[in-house]
């Protein structure tokens, strides 16, 4: 039988455990690791999880403004050191989620040029973008691709792709947002394109022995969304390239917190799709639930955020009741 507990490997990784702290974004003025971020983390990294996913990074210069973790260029790379030490001085692992954010602007406008795969008004933040050519496109890998390889640089133990909650890359898997009639939109083949050509980059820069996750939608909650058929699709797609791990997400902000599991037949199908270790992201709340799932699918992983955020110290907790034939809540 599986534990919650077994530790793991993956592409040379030792998790200690099933957990992941799942990305939650935390706020900087200046794109740089502060002092109350430092904090948050070394918090975290006692509290039990075998891995942290940072808060989202931005990988391109153009979205300087936005109040998050930045590694657009090489200046940032000394100041993530500082996090990546923190975090594995508690033996714990890392993971920078890199994202380009496009029109689902955060922490308001500032005249920047917004793009997206089509020049479609986003859903959420009302802005209407410009349709990124495809020199934009292939610039925007490429800006990916450097900023994986300064995570590689700067200690972190492998890179997310975030490819969810409705940022560019996300955006091209959904027809909503993509209605493109060059090989980058249409078919599945053709919308999941920018997300394996990024993949495929960053594989370049960092290298075969270096972790690389993605984050994906299974679900948008709204009219021509992405569809689980979409997603299997480009998890076939990533696997065959040799992605490390699928993290799943979707639509979770209107669900509430104790309905269980969100996600947990799409990532079950991802599973059994792919052969990819699942990373099952969303209303984990309860052990012996995530224990049934882990024996009875092929999830491997299971990601919390707010769980975390109101107790960091969590997975320590379960550990202790388990050894201790509590009933772990």
């Amino acid at each position: 039988m599986k534990t919650l507990f077994d530790a793991t490997i993956l592409n040379g990784l030792s998790l200690k455990n099933r957990f992941i702290r799942a990305a939650v974004g935390e706020k900087t003025a200046d794109g740089t690791v502060n002092e109350h971020i430092l904090g948050v983390y070394r918090e975290l990294s006692k509290g039990g999880a075998g891995a942290l996913i940072t808060g989202f990074t931005l990988v391109d210069e153009t979205e300087r403004l936005y109040p998050i973790f930045a590694l657009y260029n090489d200046t940032f790379i000394e100041d993530h050191k500082k996090l990546t030490t923190l975090v594995h001085e508690s033996g714990v692992n890392i993971i920078s989620q890199l994202v380009y954010v496009g029109s689902w602007v955060i922490g308001g406008r500032h005249g920047e040029v917004l793009l997206a795969p089509s020049a479609v008004k986003h859903l959420r933040s009302n802005a209407t973008p410009r349709e990124a050519s495809v020199g934009e496109i292939k610039t925007i890998q490429r800006k990916f691709a450097e900023a994986a390889l300064r995570a590689k640089k700067a200690g972190h133990d492998g890179v997310e792709i975030h490819a969810a909650h409705w940022f560019f890359l996300s955006q091209f898997l959904t027809p909503y947002y993509n209605r493109r009639a060059d090989h980058y939109g249409g078919s599945i083949e053709n919308r999941a394109r920018m997300l394996v050509e990024t993949y495929e980059a960053i594989r370049e820069a960092v290298g075969a022995n270096f972790p690389v996750w993605v984050k994906i939608n299974v679900n948008d909650g709204f009219d021509m969304g992405v569809s689980l058929e979409d997603c299997l699709y480009a998890g076939r797609e990533l696997s065959k390239r040799g992605i490390d791990a699928i993290e799943i997400s979707g639509d979770w902000m209107e669900r509430p917190e104790n309905s269980g599991p969100f996600f947990g037949n799409e990532a079950e199908a991802l599973a059994t799709e792919t052969g990819v270790s699942i990373i099952l992201t969303g209303g984990n709340r309860d052990f012996k639930n995530m224990t049934e799932i882990l024996n009875s699918t092929g999830i491997a992983y299971f990601g919390l955020a707010r769980p975390l955020m109101k107790e960091p110290n969590l997975i320590n907790r379960f550990f202790e009741n388990a050894n201790n034939s509590l009933e772990p809540v």
